[in-house]
């Protein structure tokens, strides 16, 4: 049996292992990651000048790692149209991830990582799920091992002096409204903002994007991701010159458009041969730009631009020193029902592509004090189950199974991901529902699951069978407590799926 019991990390135990020092920790240099130095020195120079020459350069590299002068600004006020229904009712960012997880949790957990504990977290789209896990999960109010960090939600807003009263109009537009917040005095020592997607999967130090950043006196910098041609029409591509200055953008373009665009990735440190099949770079829409000059740009420069991606960064590479950071690891924009599916199943894959599991660099949650899941005379087979479930003499395979999950006796799941549940209900409420004809929260006996995202607090009744035999690609069935997109039936939230119904 591979059986996998997800095991989250909070953001408690961070702060008692002083991950989140507001001073120490943020200032860390690993040996591993200091360049190599090297100091000519005549005959004449002494021992004591060449070795303050050396620290000299140690203290350089020191700084430009501090993240203390760094604030990210993660964005999370889209609507997500692409992932319904899952945000239905919460917003992209709180959708759940790995069984345990919520999308917003990867770059939080990046930047506690990496030392960053000035976060603000703009909303906007059924945000009231989102502002509650972040409350929960990042309370840093206590102080305790944070130094002078903060999390702040930014919520959307009306106010009068507005153009138009409107809400956020793009990314640049959503980061513009809230950019006085820049010329508060607990900013008054950011050098840099770092600016991030809340819906995408990944792991990645950011301060190593800080210091090359720094390091070559960037104005804006991209994350960047390599790209063979199989995909490269898939994404907004980039070409560079031979100091990895950006020079042009190009979206999802095709044919000899495309070919247009291939560009010599061992600029940027990926090696030769990788180089060859990979000829191109994408943007992973991570940003990182001097504040000053974010400011201007919002703010003068370009005032009515609202994109960062299609619009002000194109036009500013023409100015300004745009240069691009390559990240070669695994990357997901979890912004499709498809890429969220397979990016959940792909975590149960031998070996998995991206791992919650590094002791070094874990991906922290709420706190929920869960117990261990109890699991009867079942059958599990490259599977992730999550904390606090109930499976029965059931068979699982290749599946992601949720917090407060219960699966009942001769349950078959395949391909699925079932988000889990945010209550549990009593044996005695169960055994009232049962009596009664209706259906409790979980999965009946005798059903059969595959390619199925089941959402929270779903009741699925006894001998059930989703399996889209009839290999639809898109239907509402909203009345039914199901929706299919993609092929992928999506069970939706707090539905009812009646006892014998075939999907």
């Amino acid at each position: 049996m591979d059986l996998r019991v997800a095991a989250p990390a909070s953001v408690a135990a961070a702060a008692r292992r002083g991950v989140l020092g507001g001073g120490g920790a943020s200032l860390r240099v690993p040996v591993s990651r200091r360049r190599s130095l090297s100091v000519r020195t005549s005959v004449a120079t002494t021992e004591p000048a060449a070795t303050a020459a050396v620290g000299a350069l140690e203290d350089e590299d020191v700084e430009t790692r501090n993240a203390r002068t760094v604030v990210a600004v993660i964005l999370g006020g889209g609507a997500g149209t692409r992932l319904f229904p899952l945000t239905k009712r919460r917003a992209k960012p709180a959708v759940p991830i790995g069984g345990a997880y919520r999308l917003i949790d990867v770059p939080m957990s990046n930047c506690i990582n990496s030392g960053i504990n000035k976060v603000y977290v703009l909303t906007q789209f059924n945000s009231a799920s989102l502002n509650r896990h972040l409350s929960r999960s990042y309370n840093f109010s206590n102080g305790v091992g944070f130094g002078d960090g903060f999390v702040e939600v930014l919520a959307a807003t009306q106010r009068p002096g507005l153009e138009g009263n409107r809400w956020f109009q793009g990314t640049a537009d959503a980061v513009r409204q809230f950019a006085w917040l820049f010329d508060d005095a607990k900013s008054k020592d950011i050098e840099d903002v770092l600016i991030l997607s809340g819906d995408h999967l990944y792991r990645m130090d950011y301060m190593d994007f800080v210091q090359s950043h720094r390091q070559r006196d960037a104005g804006i910098s991209i994350c960047c991701l390599p790209i063979d041609d199989s995909r490269a029409s898939d994404f907004g591509l980039m070409k560079i010159d031979d100091t990895g200055r950006v020079i042009s953008f190009s979206e999802k373009p095709k044919g000899a458009d495309l070919k247009a665009m291939q560009v010599d990735t061992t600029i940027l440190g990926l090696p030769k041969e990788e180089a060859e099949k990979k000829p191109y770079i994408a943007s992973m829409g991570v940003y990182l730009f001097k504040k000053e000059l974010l400011l201007n740009l919002l703010r003068w420069r370009f005032p009515t631009a609202n994109d960062f991606g299609s619009e002000i960064i194109p036009a500013a590479a023409k100015e300004i020193n745009v240069k691009a950071y390559l990240f070669n690891d695994y990357w997901e924009d979890i912004g499709t029902i498809k890429s969220f599916f397979e990016a959940n199943l792909a975590l149960a894959e031998q070996p998995p592509g991206f791992s919650f599991y590094d002791a070094s660099k874990p991906m922290y949650t709420s706190r929920r004090n869960l117990p261990p899941s109890m699991i009867s005379s079942s059958k599990v087979t490259d599977s992730i189950i999550s904390h606090g479930c109930f499976l029965d003499s059931c068979r699982i395979e290749h599946s992601v199974i949720g917090i407060r999950s219960r699966v009942g006796s001769n349950v078959h799941l395949k391909d699925t991901v079932m988000l889990g549940a945010d209550f549990y209900e009593t044996d005695a409420e169960r055994g009232d529902q049962l009596a009664e004809g209706k259906v409790p929260i979980g999965i009946g006996e005798n059903t059969s699951i595959q390619k199925c995202i089941i959402d929270k607090n779903a009741r699925i009744g006894k001998n059930v069978i989703i399996a889209n035999s009839e290999s639809v690609l898109e239907a509402d069935r909203t009345s039914e407590g199901f929706h299919i997109r993609s092929g992928i039936t999506v069970v939706l939230k707090n539905s009812v799926i009646a006892d014998g119904l075939v999907i």
